[in-house]
This record gives structure tokens, C-alpha cells and sequence, in this order.
């Protein structure tokens, strides 16, 4: 299980996180969700390890991971895919795949399976990532995640701005990596995703952890969403 537990964190002397505390299980999609500055990016930051912790700690398995630098992070075994996607541009396709296999000396058998879940970027392999439309660089992003071979995968906004089908392949990958046994940290404000997807949703106010509910309350009363996120 992966756990954040009474977490604070920020950015110099702003603290944005307060107290705040999640967990989600392997094969398990939990979806963190609240308004915008919310905290939900700078807890996927102090998560992987990219922003220190002023308080609490992040544990996986009950080990804690919250003193590792961000690399060994993902070593542990998170993956993570950012808001705004942090492609190496300059960088063709293949390359920035490699990056993620090397988290682990991952082979050719990873980026061959990764790639089979990604056909169209099989065809661009020798494009540079900044030339690729904004779907197919989330698809990159998603993929080079994804060849760290992760046992937690991080997505934060992952169908910001993409066309329905860029959505939908998305989407389907999401569910895949869950139904082989991957737990899944979800951010996301499109509330039709994060019913047909979560399992869990956490709700996020100033940086604190408001409630927990599974999926079945939300669709049944959707006035919880209503209260919480103002929609």
C-alpha cells in the first residue's frame, strides 16, 4: 500500500500541504480531487520525492520513502506522469523512453510491451517529443512512466485538453495498469472520468484532507461533489 500520512509540505515558507492523508491499494484507483490550488499538484510533487516534507511521512509497504531522494523514489517503485507532461523535447521518442527504462536497466521486453499499449508511438520512434501532437506527447509521458515498471503510477490531469479519442485511449490504459495489479493516484477535475474510473475518491481543501468516499456514494448523490468543488 502506498500511504501519505499527516504530509505538510510547500514552497519556501508557503506551506500549501496540511496534515494531509491518503492511501491506495494495488489494484486500486484513487482519484485526488478539490478546487483549483487545492494541493493536489504539490502533493504528487511530495510524493515522488521532488518537494521535502515539512511534516508527516510517505510510506510503501510500510517502508518510508518520504527521506529518499526522487530518483530512488522511483526505483521504490512510482511512477510519474506530470501535470503539463516534463517531456525532454530536443529528445526523439525512443530516447525519451529510454530514460524511464533506465529506472530500472529495464529491456527491450518492457519498451515492446509499453509500446503495445502505445501503436502510435511505435510509428514515431525517431520523432523528436516536441514535434508530437498534445495527445500523442501524453501518450509519451504516460509511457515513459510506465517503463519504470511501476507498482503506483501518478497522473496528474492526464486528459487536460486532449480530444475525446486521445481521452478515451487515455483512459483505457489507466484501467489496464489497475487490472494488472498497479495501484493508481489519479488527479483530475473532469468529473464524468473520475466516475467511470475511480474506485476512491479523496476530496482536497487548503491543502487538508476533507473525506474519503467510495465511488458508489458519488453516483448515487452527486450533491457531495457539488459541496465540495463548487460544480
Amino acid at each position: 500500500m502506498l500511504e501519505a500520512a499527516q504530509i505538510d509540505a510547500g514552497y519556501g515558507r508557503a506551506q500549501v500541504l496540511r496534515g494531509l492523508s491518503f492511501h491506495v491499494a494495488p489494484g486500486e484507483i484513487l482519484c485526488l480531487m478539490g478546487r483549483n490550488g487545492a494541493g493536489k499538484t504539490t502533493a504528487m510533487k511530495a510524493i515522488m520525492g521532488l518537494l521535502p516534507l515539512m511534516g508527516g511521512k510517505v510510506t510503501l509497504d510500510g517502508a518510508t520513502i518520504s527521506d529518499l531522494p526522487a530518483h530512488r523514489v522511483a526505483a521504490a517503485g512510482l511512477g510519474y506522469v506530470p501535470q503539463g507532461r516534463r517531456l525532454f523535447g530536443e529528445l526523439t521518442v525512443a530516447q525519451n523512453l529510454e530514460i524511464g527504462l533506465r529506472v530500472k536497466n529495464s529491456g527491450n521486453p518492457v519498451r515492446e510491451a509499453v509500446l503495445d499499449l502505445f501503436p502510435r508511438l511505435r510509428e514515431r520512434l525517431g520523432q523528436r517529443a516536441q514535434t508530437l501532437s498534445g495527445g500523442e506527447q501524453q501518450m509519451l509521458a504516460t509511457a515513459r512512466a510506465l517503463c519504470t515498471e511501476p507498482r503506483y503510477l501518478l497522473l496528474d490531469e492526464p486528459t487536460e485538453g486532449l480530444q475525446p479519442s486521445m481521452i478515451a485511449a487515455i483512459r483505457e490504459v489507466v484501467l489496464l495498469t489497475r487490472d494488472r495489479g498497479a495501484g493508481v493516484v489519479l488527479v483530475e477535475q473532469r468529473i464524468d472520468a473520475v466516475l467511470s474510473l475511480a474506485d476512491r475518491v479523496t476530496f482536497v481543501e487548503n491543502g487538508q484532507t476533507l473525506e474519503t468516499l467510495p465511488i458508489a456514494t458519488l453516483r448515487a448523490d452527486r450533491s457531495v461533489m457539488e459541496r465540495h468543488l463548487g460544480v
